[in-house]
């Protein structure tokens, strides 16, 4: 059964969402709502390094790593944009060598966007489980430069921010076991035939099928919502999981919250930034169950429950 046995997070130099309204082209009026209404206020920018630096700032954290290196088998970069660097420029290669790990084999996960990290984390469990070998580890990197506009902000949803988290996984163990993995692909958002009315659509049924994923994944690991000490959300802003929390009828004070005004969305590493803060927050304590939640682009609605 998968496991985290280690997660790190690095968060980059911060910036007020408000020095970036000329850069993202809206207007003040909107900036406000992004603040007030989503609650955001900073965001993670740091243009003068690399991806590459992003990525291994958060993975050259984790304990014991040279120690951990002979046993990786498996590198995965889960991320939301599919094109990262004109070819053959590769972060995730650079990272590996950096790190000591020219012997593993690396990969990009994308197919859920900003889902993708849920996606990489259950793939590395089965790779793992395959090579038969109970020490092979596998090491997930997620994390993704605001480069360009389409990067930098979800209209009417978000600013995207800059950070990174990474994850050394096992196929089995006892410290943060996976419990079940949800997963729906609502391909009626991309069906041509309802784009007239898809941003009405998106916004009407967008928190149902968020509380859908989380029941789903709470039922598949044989728990109830009562039994979740913590949701550890992707942050992508404050009021859409104050709805959620409504229809789940779940006490919004334990979904993770007190990243979103600093971090915005950080791609796929929302879940695993947020679990590092909330274990050095003392906000999980051995033996609770937490969920960690993800939407993509799409959409793509995934949901994971573990065992800390």
């Amino acid at each position: 059964m998968t496991a985290l046995v280690a997660v790190t997070s690095y968060l980059p130099t911060r910036v007020s969402i408000d020095s970036l309204r000329e850069e993202l082209g809206i207007s003040r009026p909107e900036m406000k709502v992004f603040g007030r209404y989503f609650g955001l206020a900073e965001v993670g920018r740091e243009p003068d390094r690399s991806l590459a630096d992003l990525l291994w700032s958060a993975a050259v954290q984790l304990p014991d790593l040279e120690q951990f290196a002979p046993r990786i088998r498996y590198v995965v970069h889960a991320r939301s944009v599919p094109v990262i660097t004109p070819y053959p420029v590769s972060p995730l290669r650079e990272v590996c060598s950096r790190l000591g790990l020219d012997h593993v084999v690396d990969f990009a996960v994308i197919q859920h966007a900003c889902a993708s990290g849920l996606l990489a984390l259950e793939l590395l469990g089965r790779l793992l489980d395959a090579t038969g070998d109970p020490d092979a580890l596998g090491l997930l990197i997620t994390g993704e430069k605001a480069f360009t506009q389409g990067a930098r902000i979800i209209p009417r949803t978000t600013i995207m921010g800059e950070g990174s988290a990474a994850c050394l996984v096992s196929a089995g163990g006892e410290r943060d076991r996976m419990l079940s993995y949800a997963v729906e692909l609502n391909r009626g958002y991309q069906d041509p035939d309802r784009v007239s009315d898809g941003l009405i659509h998106s916004q009407a049924t967008y928190y149902e099928l968020v509380a859908a994923i989380i029941q789903a994944a709470v039922k598949q690991a044989g728990l109830t919502l009562a039994d979740l000490a913590l949701v550890l959300p992707h942050n992508v802003n404050r009021i859409s999981w104050e709805r959620v929390c409504q229809l789940l009828e779940y006490p919004a004070e334990r979904v993770l919250l007190e990243n979103v005004p600093h971090t915005a969305h950080c791609f796929c590493a929302d879940a695993f930034i947020n679990y590092r803060t909330a274990v050095d927050s003392g906000r999980l304590t051995p033996g609770d169950h937490y969920a960690m939640v993800a939407v993509g682009t799409g959409m793509t609605f995934a949901a994971t429950v573990f065992r800390h």
